[in-house]
């Protein structure tokens, strides 16, 4: 006799992905489609939206590593229980700081939009430059 089936969601035990980003043409896309990839494996689908709202983060976080911080090295992205986070690597020592905002011209938004939609976010020091990350849920 087996465990009867809910349809509810059950999160994996606690995984760690990781991508190095190092001599990558298009580190957004590869980014993009390894973060896809892993929230499809772990069926990480709390709602279709919170899916797209991670992969436009990653797609933020890698491309301000590669405009702002001398280049994004690696993606980790980790899920424990109900939590997620997506962190990248980047070259540059100095913290991420959001810029102040000017509706008029393109750009710097990045890290607003981050914000908006993760849970939190924030920075760390590492031994080559340092970390951005965002989490969801938890």
């Amino acid at each position: 006799m087996g465990v009867p089936q809910t349809g509810a969601f059950v999160p994996p035990a606690r995984q760690v992905r990781r991508l190095s980003l190092r001599e990558t043409d298009s580190p957004v896309r590869q980014a993009r489609q390894f973060a896809r990839r892993a929230l499809a494996d772990w069926q990480w689908e709390p709602s279709g939206e919170a899916v797209e709202d991670v992969v436009l983060v990653v797609s933020e976080l890698v491309a301000n590593a590669t405009a702002h911080a001398g280049g994004a090295t690696e993606i980790a992205l980790v899920i424990d229980a109900d939590s997620l986070s997506v962190s990248v690597a980047d070259t540059d020592t100095k913290p991420a700081v959001a810029s102040p905002v000017e509706p008029s011209r393109p750009g710097g938004h990045g890290l607003h939009i981050v914000e908006a939609l993760a849970t939190a976010w924030g920075s760390a020091p590492g031994a080559h430059g340092k970390t951005v990350w965002a989490l969801f849920g938890g």
